[in-house]
């Protein structure tokens, strides 16, 4: 079971309780405008918190999907997914209720995962994707030491368009002089 506190936040596995909170934020145009999914129907989202406990309990896991509270209350998801299991390699994603940007949360969280992935996981490098219009998030990439690396043009269907995305990674050598 994965917990990490960080100084406003638990990060924790998702349960079957979380529906509702992650329905809050899934279901909402503005989270997702940036997503190849969503908005999220009741049932979908059902279904995403069934996946990720059942994620949960694999040894060999390819994902950490963990839940973001805020004073007990579940405001976000998101977490680290390995590039294959030996690669070292692994891509951080994060998702807000919209009531809680602009507030440093998103940074707070990718800071926990990024150290998470380097001291607990033995990874080499994370990266994160996010679309050029998406400000916040890349935001949140920068202010962790992500270096952009590439600029991806039209390579992703949302929401009916082909998108942009924007590549960031940091290093663990990079995390560690910045520490």
């Amino acid at each position: 079971m994965v917990t990490i506190e960080t100084k406003r936040l638990t990060i924790r596995e998702f349960t079957h309780d979380d529906v509702d909170g992650v329905h809050r934020y899934a279901s909402n145009p503005n989270v997702v405008r940036f997503m190849v999914w969503g908005p999220n129907t009741e049932e979908e989202t059902r279904s995403f918190i069934q996946q990720k406990i059942q994620s949960q309990i694999l040894k060999a896991r390819e994902s950490y999907d963990l839940a973001i509270t805020l004073d007990g209350v579940l405001i976000g998801g998101g977490g680290l997914t390995l590039q294959g299991l030996k690669s070292g390699n692994a891509e951080l994603g994060y998702c807000l209720n919209e009531t809680y940007w602009g507030r440093g949360i998103g940074t707070e969280f990718a800071a926990a995962m990024i150290r998470y992935g380097f001291e607990d996981l033995d990874l080499h490098r994370v990266t994160a994707k996010c679309d050029p219009e998406n400000h916040g998030s890349y935001r949140i990439m920068e202010k962790n030491g992500m270096t952009r690396e590439g600029h991806i043009r039209q390579n992703q269907r949302i929401k009916g368009e082909f998108r942009d995305t924007l590549v960031y990674g940091i290093l663990r050598s990079e995390w560690e002089l910045s520490g």
